[in-house]
């Protein structure tokens, strides 16, 4: 490969939560003495981004001013490229494209626009565990409609449930997660279609999660929600961001695309309302990096890899853990296993489970947050190296101990 997807990077003392965050709030415990930290929890990766990135922050911090600014008109090129190039997107415009500090921000300046304080709004469950406590923290009532797998352990909608679900809590507005967090589903255009067309009988405004859609593996494609129709196109307000694809969480930045002029107006408005949701100027740079030519070689690589990583760790839990369960993620480089016919087998809690695996620095995910009951969620975001040498752990002394 071109790219260096096999450096196993020390991120300790280097402002990584996944690493330093360990053992508070929410996160996984500490290692016992003589184990190593595996970060396979918060959703960023231990890889270095492409070269590109770093090549144009450097280059723009050659000049020693950093007032204020306007965006490029490169930004806005380079977004319409890669959309045009990566999802099949045409006709997209600059004036269709916004700053968003974050997807979450994004998510709520749109249901503050479309919604009132306390309105029900429709989810699928398992669920991204931020769109939960955006939701909460900003007075909106969650309505789930849980997935089902199929014959297959495919996850797929419940339309009927869908339906019923919006018309028993006079839903309005709608999270669609595309491809899903946590379960890994990349949605068919079929399946979009059919959700949407729901949507649209029922007068169902959707913010569509689109953050996923850059990290697809073998036999997948993402169909932009916006795609399948005239009125998915108007009623939709899209997220996306290259912060998950290119590991830049911390510099902050993500993008909207609404071609509903009336909506898009409105929710840059409410946007606006806050002054904090305000592009940063080396953020813009990273983009402009990230989806230079460079960076559509390094992200069919790192989708490579993930795919290996996914097929290393699926098999594994097939051939070795009898009880968990998993099914083949399609896009993400997440995980989310099913501990519970073997923690029945063994009379286990998954709250054990998961302690067993943090003592020997396995440090995943509790799925419970994520509306698994007896789930965990890993990432499997690092050289395949430390996937194998995480799922020795995981043998040695979590499943076979």
């Amino acid at each position: 490969m071109k790219y260096d997807f096999t450096t196993i990077m020390d991120r300790a003392g280097r402002d990584a939560l996944a690493v330093d965050g360990l053992g508070k709030g929410g996160a996984p415990q500490k290692p016992r003495e003589g184990f190593d930290v595996i970060p396979m929890w918060v959703a960023d990766m231990n890889f270095a981004t492409v070269p590109t990135v770093t090549e144009e922050i450097i280059a723009r911090t050659q000049h020693p001013a950093f007032g204020y600014f306007e965006a490029r008109k490169e930004y806005y090129d380079s977004i319409i490229k890669w959309q045009e190039t990566r999802n099949g997107v045409k006709g997209l415009t600059e004036e269709c494209i916004g700053y968003e500090n974050g997807v979450l921000g994004g998510v709520i300046s749109a249901l503050n626009v479309l919604c009132s304080k306390g309105d029900a709004v429709l989810l699928h469950s398992p669920t991204y565990i931020g769109f939960t406590s955006a939701l909460n923290n900003n007075g909106y009532h969650i309505v789930h409609s849980q997935l089902q797998q199929d014959d297959n352990g495919i996850w797929r909608m419940d339309f009927a449930d869908m339906e019923k679900k919006i018309v028993e809590n006079k839903i309005h507005a709608a999270i669609f997660c595309s491809p899903h967090n946590p379960c890994g589903r990349v949605w068919e255009k079929w399946e979009i279609a059919q959700a949407m067309d729901i949507f649209r009988r029922h007068d169902v405004m959707v913010v569509s999660d689109e953050i996923w859609s850059d990290i697809i593996l073998d036999g997948h494609k993402h169909i932009p929600t916006q795609s399948v129709s005239e009125d998915a196109r108007s009623r939709t307000v899209a997220l996306y961001a290259p912060s998950k694809t290119f590991n830049l969480a911390g510099l902050v930045g993500s993008y909207h695309i609404i071609y509903n002029r009336a909506l898009r107006d409105r929710v840059r408005k409410e946007s606006s309302l806050s002054h904090y949701n305000s592009m940063n100027v080396l953020s813009m740079y990273a983009l402009i990096g990230a989806y230079r030519s460079e960076g559509y070689e390094w992200v069919d690589e790192l989708c490579q890899v993930i795919g290996q990583n996914v097929d290393y760790a699926c098999n594994y839990i097939k051939e070795h853990f009898e009880g968990v369960t998993v099914s083949r993620p399609e896009g993400t480089y997440m995980l989310f296993i099913d501990c519970s016919g073997w923690c029945e087998k063994h009379g286990k809690t998954i709250e054990e489970v998961e302690k067993a695996g943090w003592d020997v620095g396995v440090a995943w995910q509790d799925g419970r947050m994520f509306h698994g009951p007896c789930h965990i969620r890993i990432n499997l975001a690092l050289p395949l190296l430390r996937v194998k040498e995480a799922f020795a752990r995981m043998d040695k002394y979590v499943f076979h101990a």
